[in-house]
């Protein structure tokens, strides 16, 4: 079991994948927790294995849903050291094709809830001179991403902006951090309409919901401003720095055709 110096938690997108493997690793920790997302009966079916959570249900795709979120985290009586902005969604297909409300959804979701939590989690930790942000990211931040153009855009603006806070908040006592993972077998996969990656992709490269988790937090422990699990995708972002932009959108393509 791992020690972690969070004395509370609120876990976003935690009904599932990554958000809810972080929840699981918190819980075994000991650091109780707000349990964020749609879908309270799976909240609730989380919460009960362990003391201290609590469930939230809220929509992030509306502003409504949003305002119930950063008032909990903004909450003086009952704050929060830890906050993890793991819900996103993403849809593939030719972007001509696409339903441009669900797209709407995606980048009111990946990028304009998780802005407004995290200035609500800055501006409750930052006074108090303690705190850490967990913003989930992607690999897909650092190139394009043919058939899934939003969410990769999506992403690059959650690895830049966390990257951006993350030098802002130096010597204030609080953290930020870009979690990166690559392919991470997840619901993410029926929710995008990637399914076929499972069959394509050799079994090498998925990591698990678990393993991105414990990464994620223990990164940010560390102080790290982004973290990639698995040293595969370690080596594909640190290739994707040097290579020059026409030959990764070139590679990018080939790899969605396939």
């Amino acid at each position: 079991m791992a020690g972690y110096p969070f004395t509370s938690a609120l876990v976003t997108g935690a009904s599932s994948g990554i958000g809810e493997a972080i929840a699981h690793e918190l819980g075994r920790a000991g650091v109780p927790a707000v349990l964020v997302a749609r879908r309270r009966d799976r909240l609730a079916a989380i919460a009960e294995q362990y003391d201290g959570f609590e469930v939230l249900e809220a929509d992030l795709t509306t502003r409504s849903g949003q305002a119930v979120v950063t008032a909990r985290i903004g909450s003086s009586t009952q704050p929060v050291d830890l906050v993890v902005n793991n819900a996103g969604f993403g849809t593939s297909g030719p972007f001509h094709e696409q339903d441009v409300e669900r797209l709407t959804d995606e980048i009111e979701l990946n990028v304009v809830a998780l802005t407004r939590l995290t200035h609500a989690a800055v501006g409750a930790m930052v006074p108090r001179g303690r705190g850490w942000v967990l913003n989930v990211s992607s690999v897909a931040s650092f190139q394009s991403a043919p058939n899934l153009g939003v969410y990769a855009a999506t992403k690059a603006f959650v690895t830049s902006f966390t990257e951006s806070i993350h030098a802002e908040l130096k010597g204030t006592g609080v953290v930020a951090t870009a979690l990166c993972p690559g392919l991470t077998r997840t619901e993410f996969q029926s929710v995008s309409s990637t399914e076929s990656y499972i069959e394509q992709m050799p079994g090498f490269v998925w990591t698990t919901a678990d393993e991105v988790a414990q990464a994620g937090l223990r990164d940010t422990v560390a102080g790290k401003v982004v973290s990639v699990p698995g040293a595969i995708y370690k080596a594909t972002v640190a290739i994707s720095g040097v290579t020059p932009r026409p030959v990764s959108r070139f590679v990018a393509g080939l790899v969605q055709r396939r």
